[in-house]
């Protein structure tokens, strides 16, 4: 039996549930995860391999056919998000209890895209699709996505429950008042919302929570869903969040990129904050920010490999093996007994270490996954595979693109203060932020996102040339290298910049000090990945492996190449000889 009080939060992505086979799968995860807590589902709306494909990216195409002259190309968009999701119903739920489940659900489907071309028909008659109705329209894609799930689990046995969010808002709230006030509000609404279901069952909430001010996608933006699932997170004080995507976690950089990257199984709020800023799709913003002030760890997981440890963005004062004996623990078919080998190659004092769990052993090893005679495998076991922090190299290396370098030169040295307060006027007047600065008396150098509004850009440099001189370079990226304990690193910018400079790649500008914990730079984009690879391999990867005196402590620890059955506390001496410190 799971403890009473021990909540999970589950969030999972809108590709995590696209159709009936991936609902199905995560049915499973869910299925298995209420043996040992209470469950809390969070949904997105139903989504393919493109974002572009999903359900809310088409609602925000029927919004804008509305009021398109003439078209009614909008009821053919919700005719076809109908019959995706009543097509998986029919695939998903089943069961010989099933029939009227299903019924249930299909009727509840085919009035809410019902109710849903009645409202863009009357937008269209007044020609007008306020951020309001913007809001409502989008809410439809969680709505039916959560309803179908919990038919899903309902026809296999759970008890699962319906809940929809969209009037949980019952204040007016101004835009200038979506503050910490607003999300503690939330979290109070939300925690009497949740404490009023039945006790046994397991709720499924849409990740839409309410209409906010300037619609909910321009001030919270398309990572809403998470920020929902954060703050229930808060609201029943769960033991984790857990953010389910397409990717094993978080990586030292993208594997698409930089071929050798390798798992983090922890990192840092303030590592994932910057390495979302700087081009990484780790976590909403917001998200990070609601969950970590209450102490709760985020879990990034895998739906395709749902065994797997994943990457923990961990608050200050919890232990990285703490989150890792947990999981180990939480494992239903997991012994107490784990098996530990002997590492194919030597360790360093952070290298990979790859746990490989089935019941009724534990295989503990460094290196990557490998299969051994004898080792039980299939439905059951689970995998810990990732790299533990250190304070010895950097711990990613990430990529923003679609960047522009603003130049602007004056010429009136006498009036600087001015300059700089009539650059920086412009840009909030054009609502352009600035990624990256560099400024002397009488020059400042700005990286700016060309890509969230062209023509905005456009007018703020036409306004910055009435200011001074101005050059822009174009096709540009930033190159950032991200470590909490960096600043501690001596000559880390040095080995960055000449490993850049070895590769014969030209650096347009250059930032740090703002950051403690991150260095970054521009470069041409058409040399961005060749920048990133170098980076990371040389200043992330190199490190870890050059750093070989903690293998002989492992290898001395374990005793002998071959395998040896070891308890949980051995396990625990073994990881702190391998981080070289207790974690």
């Amino acid at each position: 039996m799971h403890d009473p009080h021990s909540y999970i939060v589950q969030k999972y992505g809108g590709t995590s549930v696209g159709n009936a086979e991936r609902m199905l799968d995560v049915a499973e995860i869910v299925k298995a995860s209420i043996v040992q807590h209470k469950i809390i589902v969070v949904l997105s709306a139903m989504s393919g391999a493109k974002k572009s494909d999903g359900t809310t990216s088409r609602l925000l195409s029927a919004a804008d056919e509305v009021l398109a002259p003439n078209s009614t190309n909008y009821l053919t968009i919700i005719d076809q998000i109908e019959e995706s999701h009543l097509s998986a119903i029919a695939e998903a739920v089943f069961g010989p209890e099933s029939d009227e489940i299903k019924a249930s659900v299909e009727k509840d489907v085919k009035q809410e895209c019902q109710r849903l071309r009645s409202f863009l028909s009357a937008a269209e008659i007044i020609d007008e699709i306020s951020p309001r109705s913007r809001d409502i329209i989008i809410s439809t894609g969680e709505k039916l996505s959560a309803r179908i799930f919990t038919a899903v689990l309902q026809s296999q046995g759970v008890p699962a429950v319906y809940v929809n969010l969209d009037r949980l808002i019952t204040q007016t709230f101004e835009a200038n008042q979506i503050d910490q006030g607003f999300y503690d509000y939330l979290v109070e609404r939300l925690a009497k919302l949740m404490s009023s279901l039945p006790a046994d069952s397991v709720p499924v909430v849409t990740g839409y929570f309410g209409p906010v001010p300037n619609g909910i996608v321009a001030t919270i933006g398309r990572g809403y869903t998470d920020l929902t699932a954060a703050l229930i997170s808060v609201a029943v004080k769960a033991q984790e969040l857990q953010i389910w995507k397409e990717v094993d976690g978080i990586f030292t950089a993208d594997p698409r990129k930089a071929p050798k990257a390798r798992l983090l199984a922890s990192i840092t709020p303030e590592e994932a904050s910057e390495l979302t800023y700087y081009g990484s799709e780790v976590i909403h913003p917001f998200t990070m920010e609601q969950v970590i002030r209450a102490s709760i760890p985020i879990r990034i997981k895998n739906t395709f490999k749902p065994a797997g440890f994943g990457t923990v963005i961990c608050p200050d004062g919890v232990s990285q093996l703490d989150l890792i004996r947990q999981h180990m623990s939480n494992s239903p078919r997991l012994s107490s007994t784990p098996r530990l080998k002997s590492p194919s190659r030597s360790m360093s004092n952070v290298d990979l270490l790859n746990l490989r769990a089935a019941s009724p052993r534990t295989s503990f090893s460094n290196g990557h996954s490998s299969e051994e005679p004898g080792t039980p495998s299939g439905e059951g076991t689970f995998e810990f595979e990732g790299l533990l922090t250190s304070d010895r190299h950097p711990t990613a290396a990430t990529i923003k693109d679609d960047v522009v370098v603003v130049n602007v030169h004056s010429n009136r040295k006498s009036v600087a203060h001015g300059f700089f307060a009539q650059i920086f006027a412009t840009l909030d007047r054009h609502g352009i932020t600035v990624d990256l600065i560099s400024t002397s008396e009488v020059h400042v150098s700005m990286a700016l996102n060309s890509s969230s509004n062209p023509h905005k850009l456009d007018l703020a440099i036409k306004d910055l040339r009435k200011i001074g001189t101005v050059d822009v370079l174009r096709d540009m990226a930033i190159l950032s290298l991200v470590g909490k304990q960096m600043r501690h690193l001596v000559g880390i910018a040095s080995k960055m910049f000449s490993t850049l400079a070895k590769h014969k790649i030209n650096i347009e500008m250059i930032s740090q000090g703002a950051s403690e914990i991150n260095i970054s730079c521009v470069v041409a984009a058409k040399v961005a990945n060749l920048a990133l690879r170098a980076i990371h391999d040389e200043c992330i990867i190199a490190a870890i492996e050059s750093d070989g005196s903690a293998g002989a402590k492992v290898k001395a620890a374990l005793g002998a190449p071959a395998p040896v059955e070891v308890g949980i506390a051995a396990m625990e001496k073994v990881a702190e000889e391998v981080a070289g410190k207790p974690l």
